[in-house]
């Protein structure tokens, strides 16, 4: 049973602490870059004991060993089958190193990629992807001893496994990061299509902000089109707004085919509509985490959503 959890690899009193020198003979010096993010670059690693690792190495981390320590132990002890799993950590003279599983087939981005390559998704491995990625996040809002707020939803930190399971990554490194040099960078350094509106204001941040990012990266999934790609328009991609277009589609013109990737037979009603309620421009008005994943379960009656103030603007 141990094995099948992947617990047998675990320390029992949290994440083990690598020195610097282990990390560095893990990915031969840093040779094997393997992506890039707002928190730093992530290197692909091989451990003493054989493991396959991702090694992310974090830039603007403040505070000293202990304070990284604490943190780091709160996060590695964050265990969900949607998340992916830390092992370790290194805090050498001035570096911050996270040590996590290898996920194999890199990140839901890559396979949205309009690159001619990209495997057609049917219906049930994007309704898994979509309903795993909910249940993740709904698990950070309201399942965590420590409340943690992922502020970065996006493909790219979606992760697939073998079978297509999702791991949502880079969770918990807000906690990492000084709250006021989080929210000065988030404000001016969100990544562009996810951002919720409140980012942008003065307004509080709160869960509902990742709710609105998870319901532009639940669009994408249903339709296999990334937000900021052109859908086949007449109107000037300057001009496009896909969740806008998205909702006219659904509830004005009633035909929520013409969302859908043309490889996708069945109707997808439920994850529009559930993405159009996560889309809202007030954080008030959208479901909370859990309830985001139960309407994707089917298990809560989901009534006709509103249509944001935001996609009114470009009607006048």
């Amino acid at each position: 049973m141990a094995r099948t959890f992947g617990l047998e690899v675990m320390p029992a009193i949290g994440p083990k602490r690598f020195s610097f020198s282990e990390i560095k003979n893990a990915t031969n010096d840093f040779t094997d870059k393997i992506g890039r993010g707002g928190f730093g670059d992530v290197y692909k690693g091989k451990l003493s004991d054989g493991r396959v690792v991702a090694v992310k190495c974090l830039k603007n981390v403040k505070g000293g060993d202990a304070e990284f320590w604490a943190e780091v132990t709160i996060i590695a002890r964050m265990h969900h089958l949607n998340l992916v799993r830390l092992w370790g950590f290194c805090a050498e003279k001035g570096r911050r190193i996270l040590v996590y599983e290898y996920v194999p087939n890199g990140s839901l981005s890559q396979i949205q990629s309009p690159d001619g390559q990209k495997p057609i998704l049917d219906w049930n491995i994007r309704y898994r992807i979509a309903l795993g990625v909910a249940r993740a996040i709904a698990y950070l809002h309201e399942e965590c001893l420590e409340w943690v707020l992922h502020c970065d939803i996006k493909p790219e930190n979606i992760l697939l496994g073998d079978d297509f399971c999702p791991k949502v990554s880079d969770f918990g490194l807000a906690k990492l990061k000084k709250k006021e040099e989080m929210m000065t960078m988030s404000r001016f350094r969100g990544t562009p299509g996810y951002v919720a509106p409140e980012w942008t204001k003065a307004d509080p941040i709160t869960p509902k902000a990742d709710v609105y990012s998870f319901g532009l990266v639940l669009l994408e999934i249903v339709s296999g089109t990334r937000n900021f790609e052109h859908h086949n328009s007449k109107v000037e991609s300057d001009q496009w707004f896909f969740p806008a277009w998205a909702f006219d589609k659904v509830f004005k013109d009633m035909n929520v085919d013409d969302i859908l990737d043309p490889q996708i037979k069945q109707s997808l009603n439920r994850m529009v509509k559930t993405a159009m309620w996560c889309i809202q421009d007030r954080p008030d008005a959208r479901p909370s985490m859990g309830k985001v994943a139960k309407m994707l379960e089917g298990t809560v009656e989901i009534i006709e959503p509103k249509k944001p103030t935001i996609f009114f603007l470009s009607e006048e």
